[in-house]
């Protein structure tokens, strides 16, 4: 039987793990989060409709080549300022984010931001949440 200072543990445990995912990622001035999508959404939108998401994977290119969300481009997210014209006939569409763990899709979401992109989504879990996503049969 789990006492309760170990349910208390458990419970602190399980925020801590649920917080940054719940919470969005945000610029680096904090003026502005991006919205979050599932794994789960990311695939029912590209189903029904895949002419109105990029899929955008800000990793490195070897990371990219090691597995990737499929339909993805790679765009690292330190060359995002210097290629940000490859998205822009993409500037109506919805695009999703994602690298490892969050820390580089926010840094790209946030240039995309500035430069006038509004549909923009972070997946939640980013790479690590799309391949367990995908492990549980999801």
């Amino acid at each position: 039987m789990k006492t309760p200072r170990t349910m208390k543990t458990l419970r602190q445990a399980l925020a801590c793990a649920l917080l940054p995912a719940m919470a969005g990622v945000a610029t680096a001035d904090g003026n502005w989060t991006a919205p979050e999508i599932s794994p789960a959404q990311v695939r029912a939108q590209a189903a029904s409709d895949a002419d109105s998401i990029v899929i955008l994977d800000v990793r490195t290119p070897a990371e990219f080549a090691a597995g990737h969300v499929p339909g993805a481009i790679n765009i690292p997210h330190d060359e995002i300022p210097t290629r940000i014209a490859e998205l822009e006939p993409s500037k109506g569409k919805t695009i999703v984010a994602y690298c490892r763990s969050g820390k580089r899709a926010g840094i790209a979401l946030a240039a995309l931001h500035d430069a006038g992109f509004a549909k923009l989504m972070h997946l939640i879990g980013d790479m690590p949440g799309w391949e367990a996503d995908k492990a549980n049969g999801k």
